[in-house]
């Protein structure tokens, strides 16, 4: 019997957002908008990091693969749901969404271990700037990197392992606009007790640990900055900090909502809304975040400009 569930259903049919034709136009228009930003953004954070000298240190080595993450995030999950509003119903094969949730898994989880370790360097360089060199040397950081991207392949084989244990013999419609866990879990027709706590504990004990790391970081840079006599150079370490704590509340406020907290305690259409938050607009907002709060990123765009402008 288990052999015949198995190979029952065979294709997963995305819902999407809405099935109002009128939202649909309005929503593939925005969402089209959003993505093109978002790749545009990141790639241009990417650019500037790389064809500036001055940007060449760790913090903006952490903020490129945040942006190269950020890309492959939107990637995985915007174009579908932009798909999905130009079809009444859009069918995945069950091993697609399989590949597709365990790349954003590893993704996601990659941005959570990238933003502890950017507070980190943080800390670094304003608490400790003589052993700021040492620290955080090319060897720490591509540590840190290997870090970031190997916890985003254990918690997604942690999660994708789950899915692959579980029976699916219909329905095969997902309410929702990607192949996310949860709503796919309520399609198994087997015991989904161990699928729903074992993810929720993966992801939980990410959020806890990279946000204890967060916390603690900021609490060394606060005492750091009031023990400082200087006006200017507080403004300077708070100007630095700021963005990154802007991305780290967008970040962590909605994966929260969706992952941590029960999940009798808010709809599904609750869930579509933060979701459509972390997967479109936060990965479009980071590197917009970045070039307006970044004296560092604002003086060599303008840089940048100049040069081109001569070139011409």
């Amino acid at each position: 019997m288990k052999m015949v569930n198995h190979t029952i259903v065979t294709k997963f049919v995305i819902l999407g957002l809405t099935d109002d034709p009128t939202l649909c136009s309005i929503f593939f228009v925005t969402f089209l908008g959003v993505y093109m930003v978002t790749i545009l953004g990141n790639f241009r954070i990417i650019i500037l990091i790389r064809g500036s000298p001055q940007l060449h240190t760790p913090m903006y080595l952490f903020l490129t693969h945040l942006a190269i993450v950020d890309i492959g995030y939107s990637t995985s999950v915007t174009p579908l749901m932009i798909v999905s509003f130009l079809r009444e119903r859009t069918a995945i094969p069950v091993a697609g969404c399989i590949a597709q949730l365990g790349s954003d898994i590893v993704l996601g989880t990659a941005e959570a271990f990238l933003l502890a370790a950017m507070a980190y360097d943080c800390y670094v360089a304003i608490s400790s700037p003589l052993l700021y060199s040492t620290h955080m040397s090319p060897g720490a950081c591509i540590i840190l990197l290997v870090a970031s991207y190997l916890g985003g392949c254990v918690n997604a084989t942690s999660c994708t392992g789950c899915l692959m244990s579980l029976t699916f013999c219909g329905p095969n419609k997902i309410n929702h606009f990607f192949r996310d866990l949860p709503p796919l879990v309520k399609l198994s027709c087997t015991h989904i007790y161990m699928a729903e706590i074992s993810p929720a504990i993966s992801a939980g004990s990410v959020i806890v640990i990279m946000l204890f790391i967060i916390v603690v970081s900021y609490v060394h840079i606060l005492h750091a900055i009031l023990k400082m006599r200087s006006t200017e150079g507080r403004h300077k370490a708070f100007s630095t900090c700021t963005s990154h704590l802007t991305v780290v509340t967008l970040f962590y406020g909605p994966v929260t909502f969706v992952y941590v907290i029960p999940k009798s305690s808010h709809s599904s259409a609750y869930v579509k809304v933060v979701s459509v938050f972390y997967t479109a607009v936060i990965p479009m907002l980071n590197p917009l975040i970045y070039s307006l709060r970044n004296k560092e990123l604002k003086e060599a765009m303008r840089k940048l400009m100049a040069r081109t402008r001569w070139s011409f």
